[in-house]
């Protein structure tokens, strides 16, 4: 049988679509673009395969489906903006092989403009057909969250924009049989503006809470407990909480490499913040060593959980590997410890893993809590430390130094 859909780059927004659409009854075919960060276990891909998912074997198979959805990768380029080079890729190995009344999708965050000034020459040159009225075209935002529990693809609403009001009812017909509700936006361009709104917010709001841990820390406040009375207001305000830096594949676009004639200088404040974050952990490192009349050089520093999510193996854009580099470059002698990590290379050399946190805990001069992992038991680490700095105000009030 032939599959209803391609999902087209098999990574972080590739493949959660792919599960999804399986999930949902739909033969999904799935066609690689590169080395993508997406990756199941053997019982996940067992799943998939019994219910219904095929990986391509040729790029002409994409000729025979219904829906496209193309979720290439736009990891950040040379010029501070976002690389669509595998977007590009994607879509004339698509327009090669498209057929009449295939509904085109975009899922990869790009900035506004894109599926229509981008994709669209692309796959019109590349198929001989017309958009809008050969085959359909939309945007719509990736919302995934990995590792979050309570809101899935069933349940997160998915936006839509298409080129014309038909390529939005189809793109929506698509989507209703993943999601319990579609939202509808105006065009492509009000869809692909979602993405960039829902992707700044997280990072400006991680900024700004990111700078009153460092002012918290300055005044002798407790910002953890400020978080925790802030967050009882019941409007006008929602909870973030500040870390060792912002990693995770949705980077902030501040369209400053854009044709509009101006950037958003917040977004650009933002990064700035949000990059110093790791020199800071550091910074605050090398003070507690001294304070306990020790120095950063030869100090044995345990780094626990160096992934950039709890409880995920993900890697993408991790603080932690900066973090290690400048404890490195001071002298200090860096361990981890990840159960979802076996094995951790830093400037092309590998990290030594510690096989028990606890031990390795007492033993290390100064341990770093980077990501708090489900399984680490917060209150046996805060006795077994010799000194604990926590950038995740994880650990029980009191038992470490928070960031």
């Amino acid at each position: 049988m032939p599959a209803d859909l391609a999902v087209i780059g098999l990574g972080p927004y590739g493949l959660p679509l792919a599960q999804a659409a399986v999930a949902a009854g739909i033969p999904t075919l799935g066609y690689r673009t590169g080395p993508e960060a997406g990756s199941l276990s053997p019982a996940e891909l067992r799943r998939m395969l019994s219910g219904g998912f095929r990986p391509a074997t040729s790029p002409a198979e994409l000729g025979r489906v219904r829906t496209a959805v193309i979720c290439a990768p736009t990891p950040r380029g040379a010029d501070g903006g976002l690389d669509l080079s595998q977007v590009e890729s994607a879509a004339r190995t698509l327009a090669a092989h498209l057929r009449p009344h295939t509904t085109v999708i975009l899922e990869s965050p790009v900035p506004p403009g894109t599926t229509e000034d981008f994709l669209r020459p692309l796959l019109e040159q590349g198929s001989r057909l017309r958009a809008g009225r050969d085959f359909h075209l939309a945007y719509s935002p990736s919302r995934v969250d990995p590792g979050n529990r309570d809101f899935t693809p069933a349940n997160t609403p998915k936006v839509i924009g298409g080129l014309t009001p038909a390529c939005t009812e189809s793109a929506a017909a698509f989507y209703s049989r993943l999601t319990d509700k579609v939202v509808r936006a105006r065009g492509p361009r009000e869809a692909e503006t979602v993405q960039l709104l829902e992707t700044n917010f997280r990072h400006v709001n991680i900024a700004l809470v990111n700078e009153m841990a460092v002012l918290c820390h300055d005044l002798g406040v407790d910002l953890w407990d400020v978080v925790r009375c802030a967050e009882t207001k019941p409007f006008g305000f929602q909870a973030f909480r500040p870390g060792p830096g912002v990693g995770g594949h949705s980077v902030p676009q501040d369209l400053t490499s854009a044709p509009v004639g101006r950037g958003l200088r917040m977004v650009e404040l933002a990064q700035q913040v949000n990059s110093q974050m790791p020199r800071y952990v550091v910074q605050r490192a090398a003070t507690l060593l001294n304070e306990h009349g020790k120095s950063a050089r030869g100090a044995r520093v345990l780094l626990l959980g160096v992934t950039y999510k709890p409880d995920l193996a993900d890697q993408q854009a991790t603080p932690a590997r900066e973090i290690a580099v400048r404890l490195m470059e001071l002298g200090a002698s860096v361990s981890y410890h990840d159960p979802h990590v076996p094995s951790w290379n830093v400037l092309d050399r590998p990290v030594p893993r510690a096989d028990s946190f606890y031990e390795a805990a007492a033993d290390a001069d100064l341990t770093i809590l980077l990501q708090q992992h489900r399984t680490y038991d917060l209150q046996g680490l805060s006795v077994k430390a010799q000194l604990l700095l926590d950038t995740r105000g994880a650990t029980p009030t009191g038992a470490a130094h928070r960031l």
